[in-house]
């Protein structure tokens, strides 16, 4: 799903409550699988082939014929086809039954049949709070070289975040291209331009952007190009590397200097997510092959799935393959906190983004008729045009006793219309767009009281505001115990509060997919985010809203993934040449810690912490990695031949005869996460780990410890010494950790310190629950 926040807008694509059955679970299809299904009813199939053909021709040749094979012609074969992936991958998709997919499975040649599903949706002060000012060092002509691949909803290229003035051409580098489609301007007016006057043209923001489709299906609304029309790509895209716009804000609200992380650095979009019909499996295995084949340098996906087998998840076979081109992956972790588990995107080469707040939120006071205040939640820009309105309970306004239970919700097929006109609704939180409702009955305004933790403003079509229950209680109190009770919504004003913090809707570790893998790897703004909108949609998406702006306000692990792509971003601008890992070791062990006493789920909530953009462009040491080692960690987790073939693209790996991974996870990770095993009194594991010198070439690192009551955490050797650059040193970690109570976890930390650096790992001990 697109991961933003939680809101009661479940008819609203880029919010959180979407329903359970909306949310893609990709199924792999083994030699023994049998289906309870019509097996004439075709569906949508992806059909992983070996090592990569040739060239585009050929690989679509021998993808058709092999469709074929299937006792159907040669012309029924092209026709069920909608992709053929032949620039990164070796695969198509097409059309199938499941008993063609079983039988496209039994063949030699396919390495892997994935059913497709479709998945859903998950600033001015952002970067100023984590420490990334306009006035921060930068590397402004390496900056512009760096491509920032975003697949998501499209984007909106007349947006003054993607402004090109001074740019420069692309970088050399790029492959890829614009258009010319239907109703979409911006990087066309480049290739128009190189083509009419055979010269280049001196600056370009937006260098990339396509778009797909397989199924052919587009939404009412849609149009068949890389133009936003939902606005989360728009969002996205410009947190992570949008131009400065001054003055922005969303009617007055949030006012300042709107950018991204890398203002000169290249976006290309990948649109692979349509309003109302998600995000499809094939099309985004056909971004990531885009993507890789342009050559972008960072790939920030705001998508996911709650997938826990790593070679069957299209986003981790397409960020497995990127990462073997030198090419990082970040990802939302997910908008299903605090649930325990709930993390996504939780692969070992992927770099995983949790949502922290900022130190600023949005309120409304609620003045009531007795005298009493309170502040709610929420975004409004209305002023009231009276002092105060009577105010109603759901209940009161029932059509009749037996709609009460209903009406407290405010649905409107339960609510007296006469009842309901010119007062202030209390509502119990219930569904979506209950402020259109009352707007529609000509209410004066909404309360709602909500049952859930409220850290993050949702925006309202009309007057309102929500409060948690025991406000509510409070409210409601009144109501039921005055005469004539009243209540006035005000505007909402711009609150400071402290910071930072995990988003309560931030989903949550332990990983589900390892047992020996810290996710999230870190915490990153996504509450209440100002940056750039479409204005193809109102800001709430609902029928009668009248509201429309180039720029809004938005929560959800979404806005906090192109927060971490754009510091990673920033970091290659630094270091051009450093591989994936380095980039995520630069970032993870540079994080500002986060207190525990405010986040009770500590690391399962924010990983190594808070991101530190200038930290993390200078972070002394960094665990490295190749791609192998990746291969090592999952032949450990207990994979084999067939089930990493999607990932490697053969099924040559034979984990029997590879070289296995030292320690106990087999990683070279900048964390460490030990999970208890219950049977025992007691467990002991081994972590080895190299650091590469990418600080002063002279420099001495001596190690500080730190261990939790009830385990013990020994490192060897305590000091590394470096005499050059790029120079390497190993070192073990053991930790013993005594049997705790199930469901507990408790927080170490080993810290490398030099002279001028401080390299924090976060050490995890986990019993689990079950």
């Amino acid at each position: 799903m697109l991961h933003m926040g939680r809101s009661n807008r479940s008819s609203h694509l880029h919010h959180l409550l979407v329903p359970a059955i909306l949310l893609l679970h990709v199924l792999w299809i083994s030699p023994g699988y049998a289906s309870v299904e019509d097996k004439h009813a075709k569906d949508f199939y992806i059909i992983y082939l070996g090592d990569q053909l040739g060239n585009g021709d050929e690989a679509i040749k021998t993808h058709v014929n092999l469709l074929s094979s299937l006792d159907i012609s040669l012309e029924e074969a092209q026709e069920r086809m909608v992709y053929s992936y032949a620039k990164v991958f070796n695969a198509f998709a097409a059309k199938l039954s499941p008993h063609e997919a079983k039988k496209m499975m039994e063949m030699k040649e396919v390495l892997g049949v994935f059913r497709n599903r479709y998945r859903q949706l998950h600033t001015t002060k952002s970067w100023d709070f984590v420490g990334l000012p306009l006035t921060a060092k930068r590397h402004l002509k390496a900056e512009r070289d760096v491509i920032i691949g975003v697949l998501d909803t499209g984007i909106t290229p007349d947006s003054e975040s993607f402004e090109d003035h001074g740019l420069g051409p692309p970088p050399a580098k790029w492959k890829g291209s614009c258009g010319p489609f239907k109703n979409f301007t911006g990087c066309n007016k480049y290739f128009n331009y190189l083509i009419l006057s055979n010269t280049t043209m001196n600056s370009l923001k937006l260098i990339g952007a396509k778009f797909f489709k397989a199924d052919g299906n587009l939404p009412n609304g849609e149009v068949r190009s890389p133009l936003d029309i939902d606005g989360h790509g728009t969002h996205t895209s410009s947190t992570a590397a949008g131009v400065l716009v001054a003055n922005a804000s969303l009617y007055g609200i949030a006012s300042g200097t709107a950018r991204g992380a890398v203002p000169s650095a290249r976006v290309a979009m990948y649109k692979v997510c349509w309003a109302k019909s998600g995000c499809a499996d094939m099309d985004i295995l056909a971004g990531f092959e885009a993507a890789i084949h342009d050559g972008v340098d960072i790939i920030s996906i705001s998508i996911g799935g709650p997938i826990a087998d790593y070679s069957s998840d299209s986003i981790s076979v397409g960020s497995f393959h990127a990462v073997r081109k030198g090419i990082l992956t970040v990802a939302s972790a997910g908008n299903d906190g605090p649930s325990s588990g709930s993390v996504t995107n939780h692969e070992p080469w992927i770099l995983t983004v949790a949502a922290s707040g900022i130190d600023r939120t949005f309120k409304s006071q609620i003045d009531l008729g007795n005298g009493k205040s309170f502040s709610g939640m929420g975004i409004s820009m209305f002023k009231p045009k009276a002092k105060s309105y009577p105010l109603v309970s759901g209940v009161d306004a029932a059509k009749t006793k037996d709609d009460q239970y209903l009406a407290r919700y405010c649905f409107s097929d339960y609510l007296d219309r006469k009842k309901v006109k010119g007062n202030v609704m209390v509502c119990k939180m219930g569904g979506a767009g209950v402020e259109s409702t009352i707007k529609r009955y000509g209410g004066a305004g909404a309360i709602l009281v909500s049952d859930q933790y409220l850290d993050n403003a949702q925006i309202f079509m009309a007057p309102a505001t929500s409060v948690n229950s025991s406000i509510g209680d409070v409210i409601y109190g009144y109501v039921n115990s005055s005469r004539s009770p009243s209540a006035v919504v005000q505007k909402t004003r711009e609150v400071t509060i402290p910071a930072p913090f995990v988003a309560s809707f931030s989903s949550r570790g332990p990983n589900p997919g390892s047992i020996r893998l810290l996710k999230p790897d870190i915490a990153a703004p996504g509450i209440d985010i100002l940056a750039a909108f479409t204005l193809k949609r109102s800001l709430t998406g609902l029928d009668g809203d009248t509201q429309f702006s180039k720029f809004t306000i938005l929560s959800g692990t979404s806005m906090s993934c192109p927060h971490a792509a754009g510091v990673a971003a920033y970091v290659k601008s630094f270091h051009p040449d450093w591989s994936p890992a380095a980039i995520k070791s630069a970032i993870i062990t540079s994080a500002k810690p986060i207190s525990r006493r405010v986040n009770k789920d500590a690391e399962f909530a924010y990983g190594g912490g808070q991101v530190n953009p200038r930290r993390a462009a200078s972070p002394g040491l960094v665990y490295d990695m190749d791609d192998i080692s990746y291969v090592q960690f999952l032949c450990g987790e207990g994979y084999n031949a067939t089930t990493l073939a999607p990932l490697v693209g053969s099924r040559s790996i034979n984990c029997s005869s590879i070289v296995p991974g030292i320690g106990h996870d087999s990683l070279n990770y900048p964390t460490i996460q030990l999970t208890l095993r219950t049977a025992k009194a007691s467990t002991m594991a081994v972590f080895r780990r190299r650091v590469t010198n990418v600080g002063p070439p002279s420099s001495v690192y001596n190690a500080t410890v730190r261990a939790p009551k009830g385990v013990e955490i020994t490192v060897e050797p305590m000091s590394l010494s470096f005499t050059k650059p790029s120079q390497k040193r190993s070192f073990k970690v053991v930790v013993k950790a005594k049997q705790m109570t199930p469901g507990k976890i408790v927080s170490g930390l080993l810290v490398w310190k030099s002279q001028r650096h401080s390299v924090r790992s976060p050490i995890v001990i986990y019993s689990p629950s079950d």
